[in-house]
């Protein structure tokens, strides 16, 4: 199937996170530049390493990652690739989350593990505060209030700018903002995998950023991702991309790969305008 070329990031228009850091609308996750089973060196460095410099010349300007990358794996590459970074580059990761070996993901939301995981994180991406910094997952064992105060504190400490939660219920983003101000919220959400509908429309018309986690599925999943494809000259991955960008404006995709490749399919994504007849097509392709 034939490809679209590597545009840039920049044609997917802007989105602004917490009223003062505008990024371009694709952004990249840094998930996959690890080893197997999110553990570990990634397989191939130097191709890691290349993944987030040629993000970077595509203008991307917006990279997401997690100090349970690895573990500190991601972080660290971001660091050693792009340091020191552009002036509009903006780094999200996340804390609560610790790793006993690969494909293991075990919450930690104590207030202790936070600040050690928050301050880590700044020595590693060897940044003085962190642009954004979200929550990773709610720890059932520890009262969320206390988990998100935390952040606060943090905050209020001028080690983070913006708060963002991850993996949350609607009920959990309100007890969050009764103690401060959520920028953003990542959660898993896709084409085919729409169960966080209403945190997304919630999210726009509170003017949040969306952060999809997962935004694309296997392509062979719809057959109407794959006749749109055809009819631009694109991938399915594009046509799911691009329908992830028309859902809503504040919607920020983060595609991982370890690849160049693949990155710069992800971008070709950007500026794939999707028709009327085509969205409604995929909406009711789940």
């Amino acid at each position: 199937m034939a490809e679209r070329t590597a545009e840039t990031a920049a044609a997917a228009g802007t989105v602004d996170i917490g009223g003062d850091i505008t990024v371009n609308r694709l952004g990249c996750g840094a998930m996959r530049l690890t080893g197997p089973g999110v553990w570990g060196p990634p397989p191939n460095p130097a191709e890691a390493l290349a993944v987030l410099r040629r993000a970077v010349e595509l203008q991307v300007n917006f990279i997401d990652t997690a100090d349970s990358y690895g573990p500190e794996v991601s972080e660290r590459l971001i660091a050693e690739a792009l340091y020191p970074y552009p002036d509009d580059l903006v780094i999200a990761t996340k804390g609560g989350m610790v790793r006993p070996g690969p494909d293991e993901w075990v919450p930690n939301g104590r207030p202790e593990h936070l600040r050690a995981a928050c301050e880590s994180s700044l020595r590693r991406l060897r940044l003085e505060q962190i642009p954004l910094y979200q929550l990773h997952r709610p720890d059932p064992r520890v009262p969320f209030d206390e988990s998100v105060g935390a952040l606060v504190t943090l905050k209020d400490e001028g080690k983070i700018r913006h708060i963002g939660l991850s993996n949350v219920t609607d009920e959990q983003i309100d007890q969050a903002e009764r103690l401060t101000p959520i920028v953003s919220v990542q959660n898993r959400y896709n084409m085919l995998d729409r169960e966080s509908d209403p945190i997304v429309d919630r999210c726009a018309w509170q003017d949040m950023t969306f952060i999809p986690w997962a935004p694309v599925r296997e392509a062979g999943e719809s057959q109407a991702a794959l006749i749109i494809a055809e009819r631009h000259h694109a991938t399915p991955t594009q046509v799911m991309l691009a329908w992830l960008l028309a859902r809503a404006p504040v919607m920020l995709p983060i595609p991982g790969t370890a690849s160049v490749s693949h990155l710069e399919e992800n971008v070709g994504a950007a500026g794939l305008e999707l028709g009327p007849d085509e969205l409604a097509a995929l909406n009711q392709n789940r």
